[in-house]
């Protein structure tokens, strides 16, 4: 790894379970990225040092790692991405110590790997996903860009996820089993089934609780 130091975008809730996983990777920390209300305070250990709008100088400086979190929507994080991607950034790939990932799975950038995950071979994840603690991706399972797969969360073998969906924590994903763009899984949800109509989806079994427009 060439270059270890790294500049948070986002001071949330989020930020400090990524400076632990940072951390706990070897990596240095310059500093937070935020609102510009909340420049100067600190989050843990370091301090809000600027706001999006300062990713320009410090990109010969850092990689970046976007630390706002993903429930509702993504949007925010995507649009950080494409911010840091256009001036030229570069986007850091973190695995937490005690998270595993085989040497057969393939990780996109800007995604984060959170403490006592597991990726197993063959499984495909990604850019600028959150893989969160405790989750199991197992073997040839895909995940889409943009993704949240919250804790304690079971991807079964050969199961596919499109972009910017979000599955909440503790839900369970029967193996072989597709689940198409933009869709929410709420917590403790059992997918049993493919889903392809864009919504909220909950329960055991999960069903479509709320379409989206």
């Amino acid at each position: 790894m060439e270059n270890k130091n790294l500049i948070l975008v986002g001071g949330g809730g989020h930020c400090k379970s990524v400076i632990e996983v940072a951390e706990s990777a070897g990596y240095n920390i310059l500093g937070i990225l935020d609102m510009p209300e909340e420049v100067g305070k600190p989050v843990l250990d370091y301090k809000v040092i600027g706001t999006d709008a300062d990713i320009p100088q410090y990109v010969d400086k850092a990689d970046f790692v976007i630390t706002v979190g993903f429930i509702k929507n993504p949007a925010i994080r995507i649009r950080i991405f494409d911010q840091i991607k256009n001036a030229g950034g570069r986007l850091a790939t973190l695995v937490a110590s005690t998270a595993r990932v085989s040497k057969y799975a393939e990780i996109g950038e800007g995604t984060v790997v959170m403490h006592q995950a597991f990726v197993n071979a063959g499984a495909r994840i990604g850019c600028n996903c959150i893989i969160n603690t405790f989750c199991n991706v197992e073997h040839d399972a895909r995940i889409g860009d943009q993704c949240h797969i919250s804790t304690g969360t079971m991807v079964n073998g050969d199961c596919k996820i499109g972009d910017r969906v979000f599955v909440g924590s503790q839900s369970v994903l029967a193996n072989g089993i597709t689940i198409g763009e933009d869709i929410i899984v709420g917590a403790g949800s059992l997918v049993r089934k493919s889903i392809s109509t864009k919504g909220i989806y909950s329960g055991n079994p999960a069903i479509l609780k709320v379409k989206s427009k």
